[in-house]
């Protein structure tokens, strides 16, 4: 008698038993299950930005639908011309064509750069959820560093100077998202500037993750290229700025040192992706050479934004759940630590149950603070504030002097999910 194959899970790489699926993607998945099985779901957990993609460069991808050729692994070069012209004009950096990398998503090109580079990953405390399980699918070892909600949870030079002369490797890879996901905090030119300092010493390879550096509700924001131009890469995208995010046009800008690493990761994709789809790397151009109407669309979503960021803030505080106020990006991370007693009688100890029990009370779906790199206990969980028409709050927007007026008006959803959040918080104590 032959043998029949048997498939098994042990044909799975070790590595993949200390991965999850991502859990931003999961609990969208999750929040469109309960929203086909007929409940009402507050959308807050998974971040997309809620805004159209302009008009002018949706007409690009139509115009160029017809373009089909393989095109150059680092990318288009005319793109490649329009990334490098948009970070001169909006973070101040002399940069070429030449220092640009196209990929399929910035996410992609995060975790090839971590591939090419044998260095120890370090990274702030709270981080983006898919840093760390990058490093763990490429055995890389990953350092956590804590910061503190009293300083809206930012890196400090001080405790990087601390894990700097604590881990043995040389090789090291900081990775700074700022505005930052999933706090919605940023660093100020003196903060970064006291950082490069400590950068340079211990010759740390920063990734500047600065892809909602366009969506700075003060409309300022400032590069850490600026600092500390030969060790940073600065990673960027159409996802946030311009509502693109499913259209999977990432951006590297690489320091002339380190045009190394680009080329050792070109080398990697031409074994992998081999290059963006064509029509959207020359539609990409429109966004990245920038209009009138791009920058229209840029003062009022950075506008929208902001009122609602506003909003929920002071209402969720004015009900001791506690949090940095938002600067940038569309994100807060609420901490329910002063109903930590009352969750523990209802036998909730961590942050997860802790959003399980929310969304299953008040259909308000949240992220835990786990899977931001935080400790299990600590009840904090990311709030995406972006479950509203982007469409019509951008027509609408400059019809209200306030932000109770505007989320009133043109984000129901918000404002219905937020005073749900609060009664239970109410009903609890």
């Amino acid at each position: 008698m032959l043998d029949t194959f048997a498939p098994t899970k042990k044909q799975l790489h070790p590595r993949l038993q200390s991965v999850k699926p991502s859990a931003t993607l999961r609990i969208n998945e999750r929040s469109q299950q309960l929203v086909d099985a007929g409940q009402t779901v507050y959308r807050l957990g998974f971040g997309q930005s809620p805004f159209p993609v302009p008009a002018c460069v949706r007409e690009a991808l139509q115009a160029n639908a017809y373009q089909k050729d393989y095109l150059p692994v680092k990318g288009l070069p005319a793109l490649r011309e329009a990334v490098a012209g948009f970070h001169h004009r909006t973070l101040g950096v002399d940069c070429e064509a030449a220092q640009v990398m196209i990929g399929p998503g910035s996410k992609e090109l995060i975790f090839s750069l971590q591939m090419v580079l044998d260095a120890d990953l370090l990274l702030p405390s709270p981080s983006w959820v898919s840093y760390e399980p990058q490093a763990n699918l490429l055995g890389r070892k990953t350092h956590w560093i804590d910061t503190y909600e009293a300083n809206g949870w930012r890196l400090t030079p001080d405790a990087l100077d601390d894990i700097c002369q604590k881990i043995t490797n040389p090789n090291k890879l900081l990775i700074l998202n700022y505005p930052n996901n999933p706090t919605g905090t940023t660093y100020a030119e003196n903060d970064l500037r006291e950082l490069a300092e400590v950068f340079r010493r211990y010759g740390v390879i920063v990734l500047a993750d600065e892809i909602y550096g366009e969506v700075s509700h003060t409309h300022t924001h400032t590069s850490l290229a600026q600092m500390y131009a030969e060790g940073t890469i600065v990673s960027g995208g159409l996802s946030k700025w311009c509502g693109a995010g499913g259209w999977r046009l990432g951006t590297f800008l690489f320091p002339k040192e380190l045009l190394y690493i680009q080329d050792a990761m070109a080398t990697v994709a031409s074994e992998t992706f081999s290059a963006v789809a064509a029509p959207i790397q020359y539609a990409a151009i429109t966004a990245f050479n920038g209009n009138d109407e791009i920058q229209a669309y840029l003062k009022g979503s950075n506008q929208v934004l902001h009122w609602i960021g506003k909003y929920v803030h002071q209402h969720l505080t004015a009900h001791k759940i506690t949090m940095p106020a938002p600067e940038g990006g569309f994100y807060l991370f609420p901490n329910f630590n002063a109903y930590k007693n009352i969750f523990q009688q209802k036998n909730i100890h961590d942050s997860e149950a802790m959003c399980e029990y929310i969304l299953a009370e008040t259909g308000v779906a949240l992220l835990p603070g786990t899977a931001f790199g935080r400790p299990a206990d600590e009840l904090t969980a990311r709030l995406s504030y972006v479950d509203f028409d982007g469409a019509f709050a951008l027509e609408n927007y400059e019809q209200y002097n306030s932000e109770e007026e505007f989320v009133a008006a043109c984000c129901p959803k918000i404002e219905e999910g937020i005073g749900r959040l609060v009664l239970m918080m109410n009903d609890e104590r």
